[in-house]
């Protein structure tokens, strides 16, 4: 059951608000004076305040309420207090709210806004140290992740891609084929990089190709080198890819793009650590740790003939799936602003745009879109007209969100719907309408 201090002189008032409160399944606790409120507060089991503005005989001025509410917010910053006086000062009431007080009443008060107002404040309370639970807990995991492993400057802070760096350092000291999938921008080169940094040939050369950037008749040339004269404008011998990356990595991006005969080729050097050169009948040993990525589905094109399955087991060993930007809402903030750089920041509105984005270009996209915000904005606080995002780009409407959508932002809002509501877009209540509607239970927690 929450508690509710309530500081005031009167005793009268205390017992009043206890009986209303109670009514309401809340708890209220009662100082008689500032000094004893304050040491009230210590025992910690305090989820609101209720203050009087005035204490001593004959005081109307206000002034011993606005020197205790400030003696609270110093000690207590993120304790809801209301203000309750029988003598009512505008300016004085504008100056505290502004300064952190959660409303001002006068006495008498109307008990149903009284009670509306406490039982809003306290579920903001509530939703608001879950949400800082979380995000120590967040901030734990993340320190203890980066202080055991070399992350090579990631930025991150969406539980999705925390498990995603797990597994990538996990797997990293087996010397084993990896396949990174996801779409295109989402950072798949960046897990290649950590599997690199963290494994047993981190000293080693970490060698890439993208198969898709080249044509089809050179990525053999690419991977494995070739002799003088081995195919037109061939002019001198070269070493491939593998033999730059002995001793370390080989990170093949786009590996659905290779082409049947260098498919075949590379499920020899899989199995074997040997080829040979284009040109070349010399067979050359090489020690590779292969980490393909792929925005395709392998598994569609084995079917379809395009890619074959006995090399798709041998690069699969490991899977890694990265999931798109749009999955990872929680990276998207930091990973602006450390893209903005420092002398930088976001405004409320440019940040609520950026959540609100579905990011098809993913985390290539959000750099591009925060470096060029950057070089047009005319002072520190990026603004929405800055980022340059399509206008189409909106809030979701209640209407478009589905139960599975729903049951989504909750579970990764700990079930607290305040904030499931804040990443939708919606108000609190339109998304308990909305719940409703579709037969989602509301979580506990709420």
């Amino acid at each position: 059951m929450p508690t509710v201090l309530v500081i005031d002189d009167n005793a009268s008032i205390g017992t009043a608000l206890d009986v209303l409160l109670s009514l309401h399944d809340i708890r209220a606790a009662h100082a008689p004076s500032p000094d004893d409120g304050l040491r009230r507060l210590e025992a910690g089991d305090i989820d609101l305040v209720i203050q009087d503005m005035n204490f001593a005989a004959d005081t109307t001025s206000g002034e011993e309420g606005r020197a205790l509410f400030h003696r609270i917010r110093a000690r207590h910053p993120d304790l809801p207090v209301i203000l309750l006086t029988a003598w009512t000062h505008l300016d004085m009431a504008v100056d505290l709210v502004k300064a952190g007080a959660a409303d001002y009443l006068a006495k008498p008060w109307d008990d149903h806004r009284l009670v509306t107002t406490v039982k809003n404040l306290l579920e903001l309370g509530q939703a608001t140290r879950e949400l800082q639970k979380k995000l120590r807990r967040e901030r734990r995991r993340h320190d203890e992740l980066a202080g055991q492993y070399d992350l090579r400057g990631m930025v991150w802070r969406d539980a999705a891609t925390e498990r995603v760096l797990h597994l990538a350092c996990q797997v990293a000291r087996a010397e084993l084929p990896v396949l990174i999938t996801g779409p295109n921008g989402a950072g798949k080169e960046r897990i290649a990089a950590i599997i690199q940094a963290n494994s047993g040939v981190r000293d080693g050369p970490f060698v890439t190709l993208n198969c898709g950037a080249l044509p089809s008749e050179l990525v053999e040339a690419e991977l494995f080198g070739a002799e003088a004269g081995a195919y037109t404008g061939a002019g001198k011998a070269r070493a491939g890819k593998f033999e730059a990356a002995h001793g370390g990595t080989l990170f093949l991006d786009e590996i659905g793009n290779l082409p049947p005969a260098g498919q075949v080729k590379l499920l020899r050097v899989l199995e074997t650590g040997r080829f040979q050169r284009l040109g070349s009948n010399e067979e050359k040993q090489v020690r590779v740790r292969v980490i393909s990525a792929t925005n395709a589905d392998l598994r569609t094109m084995i079917k379809a003939g395009g890619f074959r399955e006995d090399l798709f087991y041998r690069l699969n060993v490991i899977e890694i799936a990265l999931p798109p930007l749009a999955r990872r809402p929680d990276d998207i903030v930091p990973l602006a602003l450390h893209f903005l750089g420092a002398g930088k920041r976001l405004d409320t509105g440019a940040e609520a745009a950026l959540l609100r984005h579905t990011w098809p270009g993913n985390v290539r996209e959000l750099k591009n879109t925060m470096q060029r915000a950057a070089l047009l904005a005319h002072g520190e606080a990026i603004t929405v007209a800055d980022l340059g995002l399509p206008a189409g780009a909106a809030a979701p409407a209640e209407a478009e969100l589905d139960r599975a959508a729903i049951e989504e932002v909750l579970a990764r809002h700990g079930g607290v719907v305040a904030q499931a509501a804040g990443e939708l877009g919606l108000s609190r209540q339109a998304l308990s309408r909305r719940m409703e509607r579709l037969g989602i239970a509301r979580p506990a927690s709420s």
